[in-house]
């Protein structure tokens, strides 16, 4: 599984991302790593207009805001089973 974070270092929002996305994993008992993105380009050429963003195995989950732990929880389970059931 790979989960990314656009993240800016002046961003609060972008903090919160990162620490709930971490949270969610340590609630579902997963060992993965978060990549930030720090590189503004990058996150252009993907298509966000806003931050914080959330990818999960290459999908934009959220942008603009940050969702609850619960929520992020719900969206790396549906990657997983999407992984298992072979779908890209």
């Amino acid at each position: 599984m790979k989960i990314e974070v656009f993240y800016s270092m002046r961003c609060g929002k972008c903090r919160l991302m990162e620490t709930a996305t971490h949270a969610a994993l340590e609630e579902l008992g997963m060992d993965v790593e978060v990549d930030k993105i720090l590189n503004p380009q990058v996150a252009i050429e993907r298509g966000i207009m806003s931050q914080p963003a959330l990818w999960i195995n290459g999908r934009l989950k959220a942008q603009g805001t940050v969702p609850l732990v619960s929520e992020i929880k719900e969206m790396i389970l549906e990657e997983r089973r999407l992984e298992g059931s072979g779908a890209k």
